[in-house]
Formats: structure tokens, C-alpha cells, sequence
């Protein structure tokens, strides 16, 4: 999967949690950046893109995610890891 495909499947799950398309796709892109992603929204979008992704994410790799960056490089390796 490339990082086009990639970012609109992030793009996609994180607007349906959060009602709206109102943020740029950017890997300095923070929760704090986008009105209506708070802590709960955020579990659920982590929900979401495990199911997405069809991949499973641990709490500590959870906890050192810093920005939407850091999230894109956690999926490529978790999809990297099933091929």
C-alpha cells in the first residue's frame, strides 16, 4: 500500500470520529490541531484503524505516538510485519 492509499484510509476513519474534514493530512499533525479530537476520541479512532488495518496495536506503542507521523510509521510496521 502506498502513502497516498495509506493517508485516506487515515484520513477517512479519523473524520468519521470526529464528524468533520476541517485539518490537513501532515506528519506534524497533533490531536490538539483538529476540533473534536480528545482523549475519548482518540481511543476510538485507534479502535478504528486496528480494525482498518485489520492490525493490533499495544498500549506503550499507543503511548509514544507524538503526531500523525509517528502514527503512519507505526501501521507501515505493523503491515510490514504481516507481509
Amino acid at each position: 500500500m502506498d502513502r497516498i492509499e495509506l493517508l485516506g484510509r487515515i484520513r477517512t476513519v479519523v473524520q468519521g470520529v470526529v464528524g468533520h474534514g476541517d485539518f490537513e493530512m501532515r506528519d506534524d499533525l497533533v490531536a490538539a490541531d483538529v476540533s473534536g479530537w480528545d482523549s475519548l476520541s482518540h481511543m476510538s479512532i485507534i479502535t478504528k484503524l486496528e480494525a482498518e488495518f485489520a492490525v493490533k496495536f499495544k498500549l506503550r506503542e499507543v503511548n509514544k505516538l507524538r503526531n500523525m507521523g509517528s502514527l503512519i510509521e507505526l501501521i507501515t510496521a505493523k503491515l510490514a510485519e504481516r507481509a
